[in-house]
């Protein structure tokens, strides 16, 4: 199974989630990806994706996080023992959210909500001290705006990566990283 997790204020509905719908789509493999439209609450979206990984064997399920889907793609990584392809991850999200608490709405589905002090510490909660480096894939763009690639490139030494020079937050170019995603993906199924 390949799971897309999208980030903060998005949604199935983003770019990266539909190219990746597309792209397994096209190779008969629509049965084999999931994309949960995840609720802005923390506790809750990582309840709904161990839920949804209820019945997988870990092993064979690649998670895709961008940005904040990164950070709880990590925590499943490690407390589950699935694989991830991080895109733009975001690190320590409670620190770079912490000054927005309050009114928010999400890009994609108008969704309006409150962001509050309960959600920064939820994720605080979320917050994984070691990681299994051959469990992910880096994907960080030198020109993310929102997120510094470097701290990625430092918290995820000894996984595998690509840095990607330019590009943005929103990483535009995640087109040309369908199959690299994909192969990594059917690495963890054999």
């Amino acid at each position: 199974m390949l799971i897309y997790v999208h980030g903060f204020n998005s949604s199935a509905l983003s770019y990266k989630a539909g190219l990746l719908r597309e792209h397994m789509a096209k190779l008969g493999l629509a049965d084999q990806y999931a994309c949960p439209e995840l609720p802005h609450r923390p506790a809750q979206a990582i309840a709904l994706l161990q839920t949804l990984l209820d019945g997988h064997d870990p092993a064979t399920v690649t998670l895709v996080g961008s940005s904040l889907g990164g950070f709880y793609a990590t925590w499943l990584v490690e407390r589950l023992g699935a694989r991830a392809v991080l895109v733009n991850p975001a690190l320590r999200p409670y620190e770079l959210l912490a000054g927005h608490v309050g009114p928010q709405k999400n890009l994609y589905t108008g969704e309006a909500y409150e962001l509050t002090p309960q959600h920064i510490d939820e994720l605080r909660a979320l917050e994984v001290d070691v990681i299994t480096s051959s469990r992910y894939l880096l994907i960080t763009a030198t020109g993310d705006e929102v997120l510094d690639y470097r701290t990625g490139v430092e918290r995820y030494a000894g996984c595998e990566q690509i840095v990607v020079p330019g590009s943005d937050h929103g990483f535009r170019d995640f087109a040309a990283y369908l199959e690299t995603t994909i192969t990594f993906w059917r690495r963890g199924r054999v």
